[in-house]
């Protein structure tokens, strides 16, 4: 089935108009938050909207969301938080720094990195320091328990940081940037400068993994509820790899699925179902069922409206997104 030919839930989608280069969203139980490159957070909710100034006079570089709370890292050196009340306020703050690198988890606790520091806060307000070897460019905490990957030049690290035992290396040439667990913990998968990403097998052996192939860098990453698949950007469809062997996806082919004329962007698996939405350069997004790689087509293709952020909602009624220009939406499934 093509994308032209593709059933369409265009009239399922609220439009937003959030103002701004959407940079990060956040779902905080029914209210939508989209942090925006002017420093502004728009919540929305049931058609109605309002603005938060998180980062007066500064950009939001990076966001992090765990339900609760918009956290979001600008380019004013403050880590900022946004509740759906609209309520603001500082959270940590390094001055002159940019905070791009960036996590939350469920159970209150946020870290940060400036330059090759990483600062770790957990629920009960305790702060930790560690410096890595290189520029922290990647954060992501475990699926469970107080545990950080971090990702950095060389390599990643994992941290306990109410731990004092030495954080455990993981090593790998090159520059990595982005850092993600799979959601069974057995897996930490970077994304790398050089058009490929790199995947450690912690269990039982700390093995490599190597997916490579892409035509450019890969900057969104996303694992199916159970774990079984990651979901890629970086090439002209969506680049799917198999996670459900101890090995990970060693010596077997990606999925390719929503094959277009416009490199994939964006990629949000569905909570608890088989469903990618995959968001596109040329502003596109459609839903694909991985079982039969049936399309839905959520957004026609929109000239300079890149997508530049998607999130669903917890219980995976409603995918939110954003694009470059400011244009953004709220799809809602028909029941």
């Amino acid at each position: 089935m093509t994308a032209g030919a593709a059933p369409s839930l265009t009239q399922s989608v609220t439009p937003v108009d959030a103002g701004a280069h959407v940079t990060a969203i956040g779902w905080l139980k029914g209210t939508v938050a989209f942090g925006l490159g002017d420093g502004g957070v728009v919540l929305a909710k049931d058609g109605e909207t309002h603005r938060v100034e998180a980062h007066p006079d500064a950009g939001v570089l990076v966001g992090a969301c765990d339900g609760e709370r918009f956290v979001t890292g600008g380019d004013d050196g403050r880590v900022a938080v946004t509740g759906a009340d609209g309520s603001t306020k500082t959270l940590a703050e390094s001055k002159g720094a940019w905070i791009d690198a960036l996590a939350v988890n469920a159970g209150g606790a946020f870290a940060y990195g400036v330059g090759k520091k990483v600062i770790a806060r957990d629920d009960k307000g305790r702060e930790k320091i560690l410096e890595v070897p290189s520029t922290a460019r990647g954060l992501a905490f475990a699926p469970k328990g107080y545990r950080l990957a971090i990702s950095h030049y060389n390599g990643a690290t994992l941290w306990f940081p109410n731990v004092e035992a030495k954080p455990e290396g993981l090593e790998w040439k090159g520059s990595h940037i982005d850092v993600t667990w799979s959601p069974d913990a057995r897996f930490v998968v970077t994304s790398m400068q050089e058009n490929a990403l790199h995947g450690w097998r912690l269990i039982p052996d700390k093995g490599h993994m190597r997916m490579s192939g892409y035509p450019s860098k890969t900057r969104s990453f996303a694992w199916s509820g159970d774990g079984k698949w990651l979901a890629t950007s970086g090439a002209e469809a969506a680049i799917i790899w198999p996670f459900e062997s101890k090995e990970g996806p060693m010596g077997k082919a990606p999925r390719e699925c929503g094959v277009r004329h416009a490199k994939v962007s964006r990629v949000a698996f569905h909570p608890n179902t088989y469903v990618l939405a995959v968001g596109y350069e040329d502003g596109c997004i459609l839903l694909i069922r991985l079982t039969d790689a049936s399309e839905l087509l959520v957004r026609p293709a929109v000239k300079d409206s890149g997508i530049t952020a998607m999130a669903w909602d917890k219980p995976g009624k409603r995918l939110a997104f954003g694009c470059e220009d400011g244009q953004a939406g709220v799809l809602t499934l028909p029941a």
